[in-house]
């Protein structure tokens, strides 16, 4: 078992394997399956999901700020990290899942706290071993660009019953 928003709220990794990646990310979407957790402590959340597009919105707060008073690149690492994976995983058929196995980010500009940002993951590429996407973060207001991001993801297969 998984835990989602805590020791109550328990996801089965089986209920996984029979579903596809779309259909897996759109009940985290509408409420069916529970959010991971990290969105909750980083202050993002899931906006938007299409086959092979996810994006998240939130707004970086003080709590993620380094010594230096500005948002960690660690915020923008993440956010980029999970709308990239969740795009690939809206490719997979069921029976697999996928994880991180690189990813690379470029932050071109500080992002002004409490101020909404849009991250979009596109996926570009999805095999039976791999998948390759891209993202962005963009101020939902300015449109202003941010930060970009590219990762590679292994797929793995998923255990039956």
């Amino acid at each position: 078992m998984l835990y989602a928003d805590g020791p109550n709220e328990l996801f089965n990794p089986n209920d996984l394997a029979a579903m596809s990646g779309l259909d897996f990310i759109r009940g985290i979407l509408e409420g069916r399956l529970p959010a991971p957790p990290i969105g909750k402590t980083l202050g993002y959340q899931m906006h938007t999901v299409e086959e092979g597009r996810v994006c998240f919105r939130g707004a970086p707060t003080f709590d993620t700020c380094n010594p230096q008073g500005t948002v960690h690149g660690g915020w923008y690492g993440t956010l980029l990290d999970s709308a990239m994976t969740c795009a690939v995983q809206t490719r997979l058929p069921s029976g697999v899942a996928l994880t991180t196995l690189e990813y690379k980010i470029n932050i071109l500009r500080a992002i002004p706290l409490d101020a909404e940002v849009e991250c979009e993951g596109l996926a570009e590429h999805v095999g039976r071993s791999t998948g390759v996407a891209r993202g962005e973060i963009r101020g939902v207001e300015d449109g202003r660009l941010y930060a970009t991001g590219s990762t590679t993801c292994i797929v793995l297969s998923l255990p039956r019953g």
